[in-house]
């Protein structure tokens, strides 16, 4: 009988000291921890091995946030979290990381001003493993309060950079519930001058750009610049380590001074900075921007390295017009994966322009701003298709906006990624991509819009 308990005794002590070994059981070690201000909303973004269990405090006077983390370990990635707060970002004071309890890692994020936070899980995507995503929102929408302002004071829209709204993100179920100095939210659920840039002189063969005619009455067009990728979403990667985001974004900023420099037109940049946005976000951000045209920078890539060319592509109803377009359109959607969004967005606005789904009229002038375009380029580098190819592309849905995505070249190609980095040969796709647009407006004029978009 002895030897019997005993044998119990020394079983129930190994199925312990197993359990307590066990890797399922161990803490989480956070393996990334990044953060990406921008003006629009700040992003810290904590990647695991598994989903990160958490539970969110707002507190005031002075105003702070407080995010506890369950059974995770305070590692290097987290201890040097508070380093990567930049003295510029435009919400967080400074971030302080410490155990809390056993088993508890605290976060108390010092604020500059009043937030609306959003936090959320994600699953594995892309090069990611788990992540534990913690956007912080201002009260107030900037753009929103741009437009107030302007319809107040009657003037001329800024000629500066807009971004994407802050409401954008944030699912309309998610909203605070105050109780005295402290607001608790519930744990996250998984889920050019006035002529364009002048050509080196190698380069011989630049396009002709349309004039367009600088009438006094003539009202302000809107153009949405939209720099691909961006944040989380690095988007594709060149041979010699290139990030389409980067190429996107000094693209779009070159495009934007182009369009500037234009009488009686405004570009407006989607984003000006290293920060993601949705898919769905840029459409909703040009429709509030009453834009006249929508152009979505890109860089392609294939798993072949010989791949290259530029193509441009407008939006398709009944299917995709080749398998490579069908192919990149569902490689382009899944940018929402990789950057992160939250499954419970449910954004009002976003429906109201998703609801019309009668595009016809709007596709066929996206086609013809898309062969206007991709006629100029075609002098600039090598067509990888010689006409406007069609797909689903969810960043291309707007009802009323025509609009179009350039793949400026084949990042995934060595000497293709090579002129991509370079000014002069970024230069001359500007200047091919405004001359089109120049181009399309010269035959088809702009309509009128309501006085928000006027001079």
């Amino acid at each position: 009988m002895h030897k019997k308990l005993h044998s119990i005794f020394t079983l129930g002590l190994l199925i312990l000291v197993g359990a307590c070994i066990n890797p399922a059981n161990a803490a989480i070690t956070v393996t990334a921890a990044r953060v990406w201000p921008a003006a629009d909303y700040t992003r810290i973004t904590l990647e695991a091995a598994k989903p990160i269990s958490n539970k969110m405090v707002m507190l005031k006077n002075p105003d702070r946030l407080v995010l506890d983390l369950d059974d995770v370990d305070l590692g290097p990635s987290l201890k040097t979290l508070s380093a990567k707060i930049l003295s510029s970002d435009p919400y967080i004071k400074q971030v302080r990381v410490a155990n809390f309890k056993p088993g508890v890692v605290r976060l108390v994020i010092d604020l500059k001003s009043e937030i609306r936070p959003e936090i959320f899980l994600l699953p594995p995507a892309g090069e990611y493993k788990h992540r534990l995503v913690l956007d912080i929102y201002p009260l107030q929408d900037p753009l929103m309060a741009m437009l107030e302002q302007h319809e107040k004071t009657t003037s001329p829209p800024p000629n500066t950079d807009l971004q994407m709204t802050p409401s954008i993100n944030a699912p309309a179920d998610n909203t605070e519930s105050k109780t005295g100095t402290s607001t608790e939210i519930p744990a996250t659920k998984e889920i050019e001058p006035n002529n364009p840039p002048l050509p080196s002189p190698s380069v011989t063969n630049e396009p002709a750009v349309e004039s367009l005619p600088n009438k006094e009455d003539s009202r302000l067009i809107t153009i949405a610049i939209d720099a691909g990728h961006g944040g989380e979403d690095p988007g594709a990667h060149g041979a010699n380590g290139t990030n389409e985001k980067d190429i996107t974004l000094a693209v779009a900023k070159k495009l934007k001074i182009a369009v500037d420099a234009e009488p009686n037109m405004r570009g407006v940049l989607t984003r000006d900075g290293d920060f993601f946005i949705p898919l769905h976000g840029r459409v909703v951000k040009a429709r509030k921007l009453q834009s006249d045209l929508f152009v979505s920078i890109h860089a392609d890539a294939f798993i072949r390295p010989d791949a290259r060319g530029s193509s441009v592509f407008a939006l398709s109803e009944r299917g995709a017009t080749s398998a490579s377009a069908r192919y990149l359109a569902k490689k382009e959607n899944e940018s929402d994966l990789i950057g992160g969004v939250s499954l419970d967005d449910k954004d009002p606005y976003l429906a109201r322009t998703l609801l019309d789904l009668s595009q016809t009229a709007t596709i066929n002038d996206s086609l013809k701003l898309g062969k206007a375009v991709l006629g100029n380029i075609g002098r600039v580098n090598t067509l990888h298709k010689g006409s406007v190819e069609q797909a689903g592309f969810a960043v291309l849905k707007s009802p009323d906006i025509p609009s179009i995505l350039v793949e400026t070249a084949f990042i995934s190609n060595p000497d293709e990624e090579r002129r991509l980095n370079d000014e002069a040969y970024q230069d001359k796709l500007v200047s091919a991509i405004l001359g089109g647009i120049k181009k399309y407006f010269a035959t088809n004029p702009a309509l009128a819009k309501s006085k928000m978009a006027q001079e």
